[in-house]
């Protein structure tokens, strides 16, 4: 990669986590890509997080409380970069996240959106009560969803912001949406993603949250039936 690289906009919303926010950060800076602009969008935070952000060369955007769709749009509207990238304030990339699938669009210029495999792992302050609640598989998982997404600006845009209006499922109804307009995808075989599992992951535990997630799931295939009857949903 050169100087030429293209720009990629990494986009962090951030609510209440500033225990973990630093390390999230930090494997977006330590990232082997070289143009990266990285944007914090700090969606109403109590904490702290807005003094860890603070300490980083990055862009940092202060909004009142909307949510984690209203948080990533906020910084697409801020973003410059060809391309997009996002990661929760509560996860991590492996340092060569952004340069594997960089490698992708450069062998294939055609490509609109690129994705690869999650990890997870339990938190390290966590009790052995509470790792035994939660299950953490030992093999990856296919990533087709924003934490492991490297996309093109302009395909996102022609996709759709995130539905604000979501407090979970949010990514599997930008997906499907995805998936509709057929865009040209991979996914590598590499682990690029590490998903960190703590007492206040979004929708671990909350029940309502799980309905609201099945809802996501109607509403898309539905759709997906009145306009391409003939094809199987894509899974997510």
């Amino acid at each position: 990669m050169t100087s030429d690289s293209p720009l990629i906009s990494v986009i962090i919303p951030v609510y209440n986590r500033d225990r973990y926010l630093a390390e999230a950060i930090e494997s977006v800076l330590a990232q082997t890509y070289p143009a990266i602009e990285l944007i914090v969008v700090d969606d109403g935070s109590s904490d702290r997080s807005a003094e860890v952000a603070q300490r980083y060369p990055l862009i940092y955007h202060y909004q009142p409380n909307g949510g984690i769709g209203s948080a990533r749009n906020a910084g697409i509207a801020l973003a410059t970069g060809e391309f997009l990238a996002f990661l929760d304030s509560d996860d991590i990339w492996v340092t060569d996240k952004l340069s594997k699938q960089m490698a992708a669009f450069e062998t294939d210029p055609t490509l609109e959106v690129v994705f690869g495999y999650t990890q997870q792992f339990y938190s390290p302050e966590l009790d052995e009560t509470f790792r035994q609640s939660i299950r953490c598989p030992e093999q990856p998982i296919a990533g087709y969803l924003s934490n492991m997404m490297l996309i093109r600006r302009s395909t996102f845009l022609q996709v759709g912001l995130f539905n604000p209006e979501l407090k979970c499922g949010i990514d599997i109804e930008w997906y499907g949406r995805a998936a509709e307009q057929k865009l040209k995808m991979t996914l590598l075989p590499d682990v690029i993603h590490l998903r960190r599992l703590h007492e206040t992951n979004n929708g671990l535990l909350e029940a309502d949250q799980h309905k609201e997630r099945l809802h996501v799931l109607k509403a898309m295939l539905d759709r997906r039936r009145q306009v391409q009857p003939d094809q199987s949903p894509a899974a997510s």
